[in-house]
């Protein structure tokens, strides 16, 4: 279901934002499992400064691997450069930006970690008994609809957009399925992202 709601939102645009519609999803997929939020991990982390240094380290590595490593390459390959022009009206712009910079922390970093890590990755593990076979293949499954989450950025943006979500998915399993180390991350990238955007340092 959760496949076909990306799916359909960001390649036919026959739903409203996946986002939305799977939060709503996921919070009845969470009552009928009786399962709460810190459970899905959103519990405390063991330090919030190792993890917030962690998050930070982490969103600054990815947006060094896209600017100068994978969307280069993509570029190459496809012929077509990442399509940022929905960002356009952010360049220069602080009270754009900063309308941008909440939407980023609330339906990015929170909606879509809850979303595409906590509640799609979940589900796509639990098929093959959670498994660490299963945790690999959701992780990857859940990167792929990630990327087609992003089609709105052209062919090289979903791809590399894919690859951050693999990054992410690898960073829940491995932090135990702690969804805050993945929140954070998210959020700081994507600021850091809005950042360069606005300033005019990449072509949009």
């Amino acid at each position: 279901m959760a496949a076909a709601v990306v799916i359909g939102h960001n390649l036919y645009r026959a739903l409203p934002s996946e986002v939305i519609v799977l939060i709503l999803v996921g919070a009845v997929s969470l009552l009928l499992h009786r399962q709460s939020l810190p459970k899905l991990g959103f519990r405390r982390p063991a330090s919030w400064s190792r993890t917030l240094l962690l998050a930070l380290g982490v969103a600054i590595g990815l947006q060094l691997l896209s600017t100068y490593v994978t969307a280069p390459l993509l570029e190459r390959i496809t012929h077509r450069p990442e399509d940022l022009s929905d960002f356009r009206s952010v360049v220069g712009n602080a009270r754009i930006a900063l309308i941008y910079l909440g939407l980023i922390w609330s339906l990015a970093a929170f909606g879509e970690e809850f979303v595409y890590r906590g509640y799609i990755l979940n589900r796509m593990a639990e098929i093959g008994d959670r498994s660490a076979s299963a945790w690999t293949a959701a992780a990857l499954g859940s990167a792929v609809l990630f990327g087609i989450g992003h089609a709105y950025q052209g062919p090289t943006g979903m791809v590399d957009s894919a690859v951050t979500g693999l990054v992410l998915g690898t960073l829940y399993v491995a932090s135990g399925k702690n969804l805050w180390i993945c929140v954070l991350t998210h959020g700081l990238s994507d600021t850091i992202g809005l950042f360069v955007v606005w300033a005019g340092w990449v072509k949009v």
